[in-house]
């Protein structure tokens, strides 16, 4: 019998919502509960793969090929659970579903409307796809009073009524503002966020409060009058120097003791050992090695946000603290600003979509090359390290990627077709943008004796996709011929997915995206071996 914790935003966006819910989360299996997390958005777009990260932060991918929240990323880092195309849900997604039935008829005639028939899929939506969770998490996305967030609302509302307290939570997070000049912490804002709550039909059982100060016993008291609910179900929510020290801050605070009591569940505490140890790795560590980031979109971080992780994940693994420069591409289209990078011990170029900064990131891998500084390319990382090669060693001057314009040679061309589970796939230049990359965990052959081969330590790889272009395979034993290694194949071997330099310290470019599989207790193989590189490269500066 499946338990539903449903956690909703007031006061103001970007509060946590996420982070709460994975945390929650980790604290529930360490408790002997076995969990599953959702993310319900209210955007009209059905899903945030044609989105800018500008506007929605990074894409994360799943196993089975779902474009998702970067939300999902913290769901897994911090459960170790594999989140499912089952496990994110758009407005977007349920209206092209309700309009797709009704052009069947599938609705006899009835005329279509938000209740029931909206909220009808959504509830089906929550409710689908589970056998023997203990816990299933939603998280609903926006900030209640959105009118995009109501059908939502409304739709966790009836499962409330449906399910009774014995199956369902909900838990309110907001803000209580600090005003300086008063020296006090404000709890007006959150009473009209939990007002606005409740005249949709939903009374929270918990409030998990941010802050940047202690929340006093006065102020607690005054939430839980005025909010209606138990003085203990008010849990602060201060900032931490790490959201790995997450699980633990709301532990002390209760937070997981307050659901079980709810629930009725008596189990005994959780041992969180692995988050002290965590926690402990990246607030004492060794030494430190510096990472530039070479990208696009560096003035947002949240658009790398696993990539961010993935990095101090392999700083964990290595007793070191990564220090990250995030370097706008663009500049190194100037090879003055190349000296931006002499003090880097490792190079990491990401990948990302379009022409801009191009130049820049192929201007980097050369660097690394040369100056035998580690590089780390991934995806489109991968794609400029091989257009250099091509250029610089090859003597294919005009090397380029038709996703830019005709090169001659084209050494990165559009996919058109691959296998997926036995199915052939096919994509032409004309077909929408939106779900038609190759999408998701796909494996990938390494080749023995190579680097790559070493740092997995077997021979057969899965790793998660995303991206439209891919390597030409033609002209591969024209790159190997100048040290070019092509280290790891799709299994029919067409697909390039890995290449490296053999006589480089430590320089591979990957086409898939290894930053997703990344989680602090269980850090990616590339990433603890990227960073170990970086840290001899320190001891060589």
């Amino acid at each position: 019998m499946t338990r539903f914790i449903f956690i909703t935003g007031g006061v103001v966006s970007s509060l946590g919502k996420g982070l709460a819910a994975a945390a929650l989360g980790a604290l529930l299996q360490a408790r002997g509960f076995k969990v599953r997390l959702r993310k319900l958005d209210p955007y009209l777009n059905v899903d945030p793969g044609t989105m800018s990260p500008y506007q929605h932060g990074e894409v994360y991918v799943t196993d089975d090929g779902a474009e998702t929240d970067l939300d999902l990323g913290h769901y897994e880092r911090f459960t170790g659970v594999a989140s499912r195309r089952s496990d994110s849900v758009s407005t977007g997604q349920i209206y092209s579903r309700i309009i797709a039935r009704e052009r069947r008829g599938d609705y006899l005639g009835a005329t279509v409307q938000v209740i029931p028939h909206v909220t009808d899929a959504i509830k089906d939506f929550v409710r689908s796809d589970l056998t023997d969770e203990d816990f299933c998490i939603c998280e609903i996305g926006g900030t209640v009073g959105d009118i995009e967030s109501l059908p939502f609302l409304e739709a966790i509302r009836q499962l409330g009524n449906e399910l009774g307290d014995s199956r369902t939570m909900f838990i309110h997070l907001t803000l209580l503002p600090y005003i300086g000049s008063a020296g006090e912490l404000k709890t007006k804002p959150t009473q009209h966020s939990v007002k606005e709550l409740q005249s949709v039909g939903i009374q929270p059982d918990m409030l998990l409060c941010r802050s940047e100060h202690p929340i006093d016993r006065d102020a607690r008291r005054k939430l839980a009058l005025f909010c209606n609910l138990r003085e203990e179900a008010v849990i602060q929510a201060l900032d931490v120097d790490t959201i790995y020290a997450v699980p633990r801050a709301y532990h002390e605070e209760g937070m997981d003791a307050v659901v079980c009591s709810h629930f009725k569940l008596e189990t005994p505490q959780p041992d969180l050992g692995v988050w002290d140890g965590i926690t402990n790795s990246i607030r004492n560590p060794d030494g430190e090695v510096t990472i530039g980031v070479v990208g696009k979109y560096t003035s947002l971080i949240d658009a790398y946000k696993s990539l961010a992780e993935a990095l101090t994940h392999g700083g964990i693994a290595n007793a070191v603290r990564v220090k990250v420069n995030w370097l706008d591409a663009e500049i190194f289209e100037s090879e003055s600003q190349l000296q931006q990078l002499e003090g880097v011990h490792g190079i990491l170029v990401p990948g990302g979509f379009g022409e801009r900064g191009t130049e820049g990131k192929i201007a980097a891998a050369r660097f690394a090359r040369e100056r035998r500084v580690p590089y780390l390319g991934i995806c489109l990382g991968m794609q400029m390290a091989v257009i250099e090669a091509a250029r610089n060693l090859a003597g294919l001057s005009g090397a380029g990627s038709t996703e830019f314009g005709v090169p001659d040679p084209p050494v990165v061309g559009l996919l058109t077709e691959w296998m997926r589970d036995n199915q052939l796939e096919q994509r032409g230049i004309d077909d929408d943008l939106g779900g038609t990359m190759r999408l998701g965990a796909y494996p990938a052959v390494l080749a023995p004796g190579s680097k790559v081969q070493e740092i997995y330590g077997t021979r057969e790889i899965q790793e998660r996709h995303r991206h439209r272009y891919e390597v030409n395979v033609n002209y591969k034993e024209a790159l190997e011929q100048v040290g070019l290694r092509f280290s790891g194949m799709s299994p029919d071997g067409e697909l390039p997915e890995i290449v490296e330099l053999p006589e480089h310290p430590w320089f591979i470019g990957v086409q898939f995206h290894p930053e997703l599989k990344s989680k602090p207790f269980d850090p990616h193989p590339l990433f603890t071996s990227f960073v170990r590189a970086a840290v001899e490269q320190s001891r060589l500066m």
